[in-house]
């Protein structure tokens, strides 16, 4: 088997996937368009897509699972800084005063994902 999509439950699939598709820089999926039930953001081979499914019912508790982002063109404190700047939200700040650590944040409908240092940080 392989990893197609990651799917996330959403009250407004196409506004968080247009946040997601910011976010990373990935398209959305051909056709999807406002007040549709699905909309995929499309990612690069071999990675698996993000496919947003409308719910009814709000997020009311923690993810049981959410993505660990790795930046790839700026610092882990520059791209929390962007992304707040794009709608989300810090929820617990893991970073120690030497440098290590992750920012655990919430996304428009308030699912958890993790920034961690970009790997030029970690080898630095």
């Amino acid at each position: 088997m392989i990893l197609r999509h990651i799917t996330i439950d959403a009250e407004n699939p196409y506004e968080l996937a247009q946040f997601w598709s910011t976010t990373t820089g990935w398209p959305l999926g051909a056709g999807d368009e406002p007040g549709d039930d699905e909309v995929l953001v499309e990612a690069p081979a071999p990675v698996p897509g993000l496919l947003f499914i409308r719910v009814p019912e709000s997020k009311t508790v923690k993810n049981r699972v959410h993505i660990d982002w790795v930046p790839t063109e700026r610092t882990r404190d520059e791209e929390v800084e962007r992304l707040l700047g794009l709608g989300a939200s810090i929820h617990e700040d893991h970073r120690k005063p030497e440098g290590p650590g992750w920012v655990t944040m919430l996304d428009p409908e308030q699912n958890e994902f993790c920034v961690e240092r970009s790997a030029a940080e970690r080898s630095a």
